[in-house]
């Protein structure tokens, strides 16, 4: 499935900034199941100063401010061609060993919440279907709701408020995955839905490692695995790894965020 990508982020600052510099990983690459046949950068209010790979294989953009901006616009546009490989993404590459992927990191230490999760999940069935299992439980028990859509959630956190997003699940199961034995990492990405084109963000879900297959993608906010519909763009240990968009910035201006969003079939 050919797929058109339509992402803009625009910030406004109530006050010039005199310095301001991000991580931008928001460029797909081609690998098993997924050609990216065109993609473009364009940054106003700033300029990229370098483009380089992370210790994730992730392509990452550096993108300055201009001095004295009041807004900034990073605007990202492609398609990309992707085959529904049933979320079997096949083995580890980038620079960092499997067994790092293991670590549990500030946003992904388990606690007694997720502990019991982990308890939970079926032990005689395959490996896979142990994952699947997870996935499902994850979802009952954290239901997916937009009332909270703060960043910094830990696992555990989201087990106590009981509800979360896509980043919230796919934490929350990465935690209990490594629990349970398996190298876990998050994923940041694209997701065409069947019932708008607008969207008001980008989406994540988790990868496991099994033993035979490679990495293998969850989706655990809908339930499935995915399939030719979703655009993998950066993984990472955790959200702060594979964040779209991070940096810092000098100065005492208040930000405001917008994000224009759409993925549509080619």
């Amino acid at each position: 499935m050919r797929l058109n990508v339509l992402h803009k982020t625009h910030y406004t600052y109530d006050a010039p900034v005199p310095y301001g510099l991000q991580q931008v990983r928001l460029r797909p690459k081609s690998r098993l199941g997924q050609l990216v046949e065109e993609w473009r950068i364009d940054v106003t209010g700033g300029q990229v100063e370098v483009s380089f790979e992370d210790e994730h294989a992730n392509a990452v953009d550096l993108v300055s401010f201009a001095s004295g901006q009041t807004e900034i616009e990073i605007t990202c546009a492609g398609i990309v061609d992707v085959e529904d490989k049933a979320g079997i993404v096949g083995p580890q590459g980038g620079y960092v060993p499997l067994w790092l992927f293991r670590r549990s990191t500030v946003l992904t230490k388990p606690g007694e919440h997720v502990q019991a999760l982990a308890d939970s999940a079926p032990a005689n069935c395959s490996d896979l279907d142990r994952l699947h299992a997870l996935s499902a439980h994850v979802l009952e028990q954290v239901p997916y709701s937009t009332d909270q859509t703060a960043s910094d959630l830990t696992a555990e956190a989201v087990m106590e408020a009981g509800h979360g997003v896509c980043q919230d699940h796919a934490h929350v199961f990465i935690t209990a995955a490594r629990v349970l034995g398996f190298p876990a990492r998050y994923v940041s990405g694209y997701l065409m839905m069947d019932d708008r084109v607008d969207q008001d963000a980008s989406h994540a879900w988790a990868e496991a490692h099994v033993e035979g297959l490679g990495w293998v993608g969850f989706d655990i906010s809908n339930g499935i695995s995915p399939d030719a519909r979703y655009v993998r763009v950066a993984t990472g240990l955790d959200y702060r790894g594979a964040a779209p968009i991070s940096g810092l910035r000098y100065g005492n201006a208040r930000e405001d965020m917008s994000v224009t969003l759409q993925v549509q079939q080619q």
